[in-house]
């Protein structure tokens, strides 16, 4: 697994970056922070909206996390056909690694669809040494 992925689902691309976050872990708590950047680019010939994200989270001895909920970051974001729209988010684990994929839930001419998101790894660098 990566910590970046990228996936396409009718023509609308999602890019996601992860990164280890040291100055807000606490893993003498159990807790290892991370954030998440998402571009997520219309490269389709209508508009498509985003409504809602499914991020399935697992962490490193393989407990599973579901979160549903509209829009992402507060949003709704429309993209016209060769827009973008990017965000950063985070995600705290209980174990020094684990990943994340799931879906955004859109609408467009076609109807609704749930674009990709390819699993990516959260992941302190030092967990693979």
């Amino acid at each position: 697994m990566s910590t970046d992925s990228e996936a396409v689902t009718h023509g609308v691309r999602v890019r996601v970056r992860s990164r280890y976050l040291p100055q807000r872990s606490s893993p003498e708590a159990g807790e290892w922070f991370f954030i998440y950047t998402v571009r997520i680019e219309n490269e389709g010939e209508h508009s498509v909206q985003l409504l809602s994200r499914h991020w399935i989270i697992t962490d490193g001895d393989g407990r599973i996390e579901e979160v549903r909920g509209p829009g992402v970051v507060g949003v709704q974001p429309t993209l016209q056909a060769g827009q973008a729209f990017e965000y950063t988010s985070f995600c705290p684990l209980p174990t020094p690694v684990g990943s994340m994929h799931g879906t955004f839930q859109m609408v467009g001419a076609g109807g609704d669809f749930d674009a990709q998101v390819a699993t990516f790894t959260l992941s302190e660098p030092l967990a693979f040494n």
